[in-house]
Formats: C-alpha cells, structure tokens, sequence
C-alpha cells in the first residue's frame, strides 16, 4: 500500500524553509529534488496498456538516492545482480559502528570520515583473515554505510556481510574457525578496528585535537557481530532490506499535523529489545535530522572487498563457485516493487511510454484525451 505521508509532503510545507536548513547548496539540491519528485515539476510521460489500450499519465521520480520513494526499483535490480555471486558457506553480519565524538567531523569532512571508516574496517577484516592463527586466508566483504538511528540523529556504522572463510595462498578454501559461531573475537576486532581508524585519520588532510583521540581511546569501540545466516539465501534477503535503505521510510511517517507544523513517526529502540514508540518533531527538526544523513557528492556508500570486489568477481569467483560445488541457490526474494509497469486498469497487460512531457505538461491535444484520468506515480 502507497503510504499516506512522506518526506516530500514535509518539504513541500517548509519549501520556503529548505535553503536555511540545508547543511550545503548540495543538501539542499538533494531536499529539493525529493521535493519535488513524482510532481508536474518533474515533468512525465504518458503510457499505454498493449492489452485495453487504455491510457495512463505519470510524472517522473526525481531518482535521488536519498529519496525514500525512489528506491525499491534501484534495489531490485542491485540484488537481481548479486544472486549469481553467491557462494555456498555461511555468511555473517558484522557492525561497525563510530564514537559520537567524530560526528561533527563527519558532517564537516564526510568523504574523509565515512572513507577512513570502510578502510579501517577491511583492514581489520583482512588482518584477521590473513593471520593462521585466525583463517589464513584471503577474505571478502560487502560493506553498506548507514549514518542514522531510528530518531533520525546522526550514528555513523558499517553494516557488513562476510563469507564464513577464506582462500588460503595454495588457492584452497579454509572455513572460518570457532565452529563458525561468530568469526573472530569481537573484543580483539574492536581494538584492532579503533587503531586503523585512528591511522587513517592521522594520515588524511584532517585536523583532529589530541584531547579527542584522548576521548575516543578511553571508550570501548563497538564491533558488533551476528551468527552466521542459516543458508546463504537468506543473505539476499537481508540485503533486500539494507543496500538502498535511507534515514527514514515514508511507511514510518504515522502523522503530519499541518497546524502545528509537526511530524510524527514510529521508532524501534534496539537497546530494548526493539520496542516499539513514537516520536513527534517540529517539521524543521525533521528537516534538519534528516539532511544530516545526504552523503557527499559522489560517494559510493556500498563496496565491495578482497574475493567479493569487481576485479575478483570477473574471472576467479566462478571458479571458485565451481570449487564450493555452488549451483543456483534458491535465494528468498523480497516482494516485488510497487512500481512496475504492469497497467493497472485490466491487470494484465503492460504499460508502453509514447508521449514524453515537460514541467509545462503535456499539449492539449493530449490533455482533452486524458480528461478524468487519474495520475499515476511511475519511474
């Protein structure tokens, strides 16, 4: 079901409100964009159905990463990419996650930061994995950068997916040790993890006071670590729900109040076991919490590592596919998108654009045909 309010309803109503809101003039092309998105201002195309004929008049997304309307199709198709990557060993989660103390750092010099954050985390995964005495072995990682809490505040973390082992020098896969409960010993990992942040730091053009590494190296750094998935299909399915996810879903946006200018929305408190509360904001704190979470211009927020990167993939991850006896695993796909281009009047046929339109709308010619159609919301 379409929900009732979104993000872009909120921005429509501080529209006069964004610039000043805005961290950047790239924050606020990003709030304006999502704005805008799915409205006349985008401009639109008109589709027919190959099975009823009928017609049918959309306006276009404005496909913003950020946009929480746009992503289910960009999803899609990143997963329909991974299933044949698969290989047939357990996988496990693993948490990176940063000290509050950098995050004003990280809204001021967010490549530095969230780059040195992913280095430092395969640096810590790849020592691990090439030491004997843990693996032995060359190792591979999808890491995913989330920069939110449920309240929407700023928490910098690596969500990161790796295979349960490794290939060794000889070229043979060794498993993970531990009888692949967890991976390696989170509290070894955690200490490994906060010096290869901090020499990545040091290292970049980025001036950081002594008192804060002071602060940071008395706290206990956080590497979280989940047991291994119970098959490798089940990997797709939690990538479904983290690859394209944003600081927060228009599914949980439960209240617009437009007199008071506030927004409501559910949160989950994971300290608690998940419980369930709600949390009201002026539509400015909204606003603002929100643009905290738009990454730099440019910034790959999903990479991949050692056996799992592109230049690996190409020609030795099927061999080794080959090796692990990997055939097509079945795979748990999350449901299909609510944006397709099935025609929504008969049900059975298929959408075909033959007219595209401006911001000014289509010619009248056009729009004495359409006359009591309603709009429909499409890519």
């Amino acid at each position: 079901m379409r929900p009732k309010h979104t993000v872009a309803d909120i921005l429509e109503m501080e529209k006069l409100q964004l610039d000043g809101l805005s961290l950047t003039s790239w924050h606020h092309r990003a709030l304006q964009a999502i704005r805008r998105c799915r409205t006349a201002a985008m401009g639109g195309h008109i589709d027919q159905c190959d099975c009823c004929h009928g017609l049918h008049i959309s306006y276009n997304s404005c496909r913003n990463r950020h946009c929480p309307t746009c992503q289910g199709h960009k999803r899609e198709q990143w997963i329909n990419a991974r299933e044949g990557e698969l290989l047939n060993v357990p996988y496990f989660h693993l948490v990176f996650t940063l000290p509050s103390e950098f995050n004003s750092y990280a809204l001021s010099h967010g490549k530095i930061v969230y780059s040195s954050l992913f280095k430092a985390a395969w640096q810590t995964l790849e020592q691990f994995g090439a030491n004997p005495k843990h693996l032995g072995g060359k190792m591979g990682m999808i890491a995913i950068l989330h920069s939110w809490g449920q309240n929407m505040t700023l928490h910098p973390h690596l969500h990161c997916i790796v295979p349960g082992g490794g290939i060794s020098k000889s070229g043979k896969w060794r498993k993970a040790k531990n009888k692949e409960k967890y991976l390696f010993n989170v509290k070894s990992m955690s200490h490994v993890f906060r010096a290869k942040f901090v020499d990545e730091l040091r290292k970049s053009e980025l001036t950081i006071a002594q008192k804060v590494y002071d602060a940071v190296f008395k706290k206990k750094w956080v590497v979280y670590a989940k047991q291994p998935f119970r098959s490798p299909k089940y990997v797709i399915e939690y990538l479904g729900r983290y690859t394209h996810k944003i600081a927060i879903s228009n599914h949980r946006i439960l209240q617009i109040n437009s007199e008071n200018k506030t927004v409501t929305f559910s949160v989950k408190d994971y300290k608690h076991g998940g419980r369930k509360s709600i949390l009201t904001l002026s539509n400015q704190e909204f606003i603002r919490r929100f643009a905290l979470h738009i990454l730099p211009k440019g910034f790959t927020r999903i990479r991949h590592y050692g056996i799992l990167s592109s230049s690996w993939k190409k020609e030795k991850l099927p061999q080794l596919q080959a090796k692990l006896s990997t055939t097509q695993l079945e795979v748990l796909r999350p449901k299909e998108p609510l944006l397709h281009r099935r025609c929504p009047t008969c049900k059975k046929g298929k959408l075909h654009t033959i007219y595209l339109f401006n911001e000014r709308g289509p010619p009248k010619r056009w729009r004495e045909l359409l006359k009591g159609k309603s709009l429909t919301m499409s890519n």
